[in-house]
């Protein structure tokens, strides 16, 4: 079987964020899908395969399948259209999530997820304890999103995975407007051990928190967001609200090509 290794989100080799791609002609067992993503030691693993005219899309992390996904659905609509699908601009992704559309304009690949609701929460003792300072806000949806005061506080986090663990939500997000003089309207860093990933390098399913969010702030609907992992990553957004969905687009470039034998 056929494996991709797609870096999303930027357009270098080793930054943005890797997830691994397998373009199935029928389904394996999910046993052997997590075997295949806790080998890989990605933070996600994209499988899918074709019916009818959708492709059926399923994500996996080393901790077990989700229903979510960003990069690696970037990362799979890239496979598709350089290996498999090369004449085709759109394409709709049968997922946990339900149909999720990718529009292939250009170098850019213009995900549509559904946004989530967050909503405030009290600044608790566990939250300043795991974050080491006190944020400014506090919210919740399927993740928990903590504002911080500047984007150096963001950049120069450590996280305590244990205490961060313990905390509601399936992931945690840091985040804080840009700086004045950025290029970039909000910076976050994303941490995930939950599901047994330490740091997310660039979260798309993330930023359908942070989108919403963002847009309220500053009060407008196109985000030009940062992720300050070490790896970083650039996200193009946009916040539909009468639909209640975001556009992420972004860039991708293929790192690997490998066999697996099963």
């Amino acid at each position: 079987m056929k494996q991709y290794v797609v870096d999303a989100f930027t357009d270098t080799v080793f930054k943005g964020n890797p997830a691994a791609v397998c373009i199935m002609d029928s389904w394996i067992d999910d046993d052997l899908m997590l075997s295949i993503t806790r080998e890989n030691n990605l933070s996600e693993t994209a499988f899918a395969v074709k019916e009818n005219e959708k492709y059926r899309l399923r994500w996996f992390t080393p901790g077990g399948e989700i229903d979510l996904c960003g990069h690696a659905t970037l990362a799979t609509a890239f496979v598709i259209t350089n290996f498999y699908e090369k004449n085709i601009d759109k394409i709709v992704f049968d997922t946990l999530s339900g149909d999720l559309t990718v529009h292939k304009k250009g170098e850019l690949f213009e995900l549509n997820f559904p946004s989530y609701n967050l909503k405030s929460v009290e600044i608790t003792k566990e939250i300043i304890d795991a974050i080491g300072v006190k944020p400014l806000e506090v919210f919740i949806d399927r993740d928990l999103v903590c504002v911080l005061e500047n984007s150096e506080l963001v950049e120069k986090f450590e996280p305590n995975l244990e205490k961060i663990k313990l905390l509601d939500g399936l992931l945690l997000h840091i985040t804080a407007k840009s700086d004045e003089n950025s290029e970039f309207d909000c910076i976050s860093r994303s941490f995930a051990p939950k599901l047994n990933v330490a740091e997310d390098p660039v979260c798309g399913s993330g930023h359908c928190h942070l989108v919403p969010l963002w847009s309220d702030k500053l009060g407008k609907n196109e985000i030009v967001a940062f992720q300050a992992s070490k790896r970083t990553g650039i996200l193009y957004c946009r916040l539909n609200r009468e639909k209640n969905r975001v556009s992420l687009s972004g860039k991708a470039i293929l790192f690997a090509v490998s066999e697996i034998f099963i």
